[in-house]
């Protein structure tokens, strides 16, 4: 691992931009409809409590990644198994999010550029970035956080001011019962992005500060939580359910939308570039977690070594997972959360700190013996 350290503050907006990243780009929990910002909000409290399980496996290990720690619980060998499962999640996630914003691309501003080409210059910088160490990141988030919210700001105000905004659509509340909304939270919202932050146990180890880890991560999960709450409520106060419901990327087409004056209009190439930031954070920290573990298990010295093959991975993988958008997101939101997300984000995490748990107390009692 690198010798830097990172501090409160560069945590908190790695989290706040990884965790808006692709959310709010893709169509996120519209089965839902418009009770979509109480699943949002439902999964940020259930994605705390799966943070809080991250945490206490982290206290266990606060030197090590998830990657390490694993073999430390499991033994050498099923350990490693989990380290290389976790590193190929990591690795596949950066590729489906390296789609969207491909697909985003393709669809908004180049659409007779092929989509290999749009991937293919967005992992270049990603691994630009990767090589140049978790501080180069770090402090690039911490200049560009401050843009992103103010093309947020901006937005809100924007939206409002242009009177698209009819809080009406939101009715009724719970139409149909919490039914819908708990379907969405457990098959959808609950995954992305919240039990995302199990990639953050590979950068925990870099804080300076470990006693004041679990205080920055709640605060960056809520912060961002709430924003997605927000945004996706405004898709549906703009746009309606139906619509929602049919597009490919709701928040761009609620943009598009904006026209005051007949002066202020087509604003969505501004916010495309906002998205596109929170989009290469996404993917960095993936595609970071995923070389420093594949280095820390085959004990490679340098982790550089391991970008630009990683790299044409994640590329390759990006162009192969689905043959259309359609199929992609799909595939996103049925396959993916049962046979990745679920066991990776929750089953793996939870039985790890379960034998910790059985470890320490077995060895305070026979100490206290």
């Amino acid at each position: 691992m690198e010798p830097y350290k990172l501090d409160q503050r560069q945590l908190f907006v790695l989290i706040f931009l990884f965790e808006l990243g692709s959310a709010i780009v893709i169509p996120l929990g519209v089965g839902a409809k418009q009770d979509v910002w109480l699943a949002i909000l439902l999964s940020l409290m259930l994605g705390i409590l799966l943070s809080l399980v991250y945490l206490r496996l982290y206290g266990y290990y606060p030197d090590k990644p998830l990657t390490a720690y694993a073999q430390d619980i499991a033994g050498p060998w099923i350990g490693k198994m989990v380290a290389i499962l976790y590193i190929s999640y990591f690795l596949y996630i950066a590729s489906r999010v390296l789609r969207d914003f491909g697909e985003l691309l393709l669809t908004f501003a180049y659409p007779e550029t092929p989509l290999f080409i749009l991937n293919a210059i967005m992992i270049l910088t990603v691994m630009y970035g990767v090589n140049k160490g978790i501080e180069v990141l770090a402090r690039t988030g911490e200049l560009f956080i401050s843009l992103l919210y103010f093309v947020m700001l901006l937005g809100f105000v924007l939206l409002i001011g242009s009177g698209l905004v009819d809080f009406r659509q939101l009715q009724p509340i719970l139409e149909d019962g919490w039914k819908r909304v708990v379907k969405v939270v457990l098959t959808e919202t609950l995954y992305i992005p919240f039990g995302e932050m199990i990639v953050f146990t590979m950068l925990f180890p870099y804080m300076n500060n470990p006693a004041k880890v679990k205080r920055v991560v709640i605060s960056g999960m809520v912060f961002s939580g709430l924003n997605l709450a927000i945004t996706m409520t405004l898709n549906f106060a703009v746009l309606g359910a139906d619509a929602v419901a049919r597009s490919s990327f709701p928040l761009l087409d609620t943009i598009r939308r904006i026209q005051i004056a007949h002066f202020l209009e087509r604003l969505d190439v501004l916010f495309m570039i906002a998205l596109i930031i929170g989009g290469f954070f996404k993917v960095s920290v993936f595609f970071y977690a995923s070389v420093v573990g594949t280095a820390q298990l085959f004990s490679v010295e340098r982790h550089q070594r391991l970008i630009y093959p990683l790299g044409l991975i994640v590329l390759i993988l990006s162009i192969a997972i689905a043959s259309s958008y359609p199929e992609h997101i799909a595939e996103g939101t049925k396959i993916v959360p049962l046979y990745m997300h679920i066991p990776l984000q929750i089953i793996v995490p939870l039985c790890l700190l379960l034998i910790c748990e059985i470890r320490h107390r077995y060895v305070n009692h026979q100490l206290g013996r």
